[in-house]
């Protein structure tokens, strides 16, 4: 997994130009969204892994409802089958849970893994919150994707910002939670990662705005199993 300098020259992409591409591999080349999303929650595990110093490593995954929180339970088998403890935190309603996402759980759950359930309005949301970060050596951020749009609601960004304060260090999938994909900017509110481990390409965001760095912390891109300078795709809007 490459480490990106984002002060040098790299493929840089839009929301709307990663969404495309998304689709091409899926549509056009007859990838599963499946597959994409074991090969990225996959590439995120080994980054973990490595990151990991500790003689018995303990790892915190908050997922999200969306595609961003599938990725998260595909991190939480691949560390289980390689010895790590993992606790999974579902961040909202399970029945919003759809597609590839929910497969995913699916198998986790059959698997014998606990699934935690967070309610974002929850009174008591600080205290859990921080119980769980507690347990753990390492968080792994998988609440939202590149898709969020608009300001992040009220809870979510108390949810945020609990996970801020826990003192340890965070890996974010694809995008930290909260960060514009586009302009780089926390849209009200947004984890700061120690690691960001980014699918596709560089996001605009994170090249655009050195403002972006304090949120994202080192860059990692990670394959998705179809490169995009060689699978014959010639770009998005």
């Amino acid at each position: 997994m490459e480490k990106i300098d984002l002060d040098a020259k790299q493929v840089v992409m839009t929301r709307e130009q990663v969404r495309a591409f998304d689709s091409f591999v899926i549509n056009a080349l007859g990838v599963p969204g499946v597959v994409l999303m074991e090969n990225a929650g996959r590439s995120c595990a080994e980054l973990i892994e490595e990151k990991l110093r500790r003689r018995w490593p303990k790892v915190c995954i908050f997922c999200g409802t969306g595609n961003n929180g599938g990725d998260g339970y595909v991190i939480a088998r691949h560390l289980r089958n390689n010895g790590i403890e993992v606790m999974v935190v579902v961040c909202g309603n399970r029945k919003t849970i759809k597609g590839d996402a929910k497969i995913n759980l699916d198998i986790l759950e059959r698997l014998g893994q606990r699934i935690e359930w967070l309610d974002p309005s929850d009174r008591d949301l600080e205290a859990k919150v921080r119980e769980y970060g507690a347990w753990a050596n390492m968080i792994v951020d998988a609440i939202f994707g590149t898709g969020l749009r608009g300001q992040v609601s009220e809870e979510y960004r108390e949810l945020i910002a609990v996970v801020n304060s826990l003192g340890k260090p965070i890996v974010a999938v694809d995008i930290p939670s909260g960060l514009d994909c586009d302009t780089g900017e926390p849209l009200g509110a947004a984890i700061r990662a120690h690691y960001t481990v980014t699918f596709v390409a560089v996001k605009k965001g994170f090249a655009a705005n050195s403002r972006a760095r304090q949120y994202t912390g080192h860059v990692y891109l990670a394959s998705i199993g179809v490169e995009p300078a060689i699978c014959g795709w010639r770009g998005g809007k």
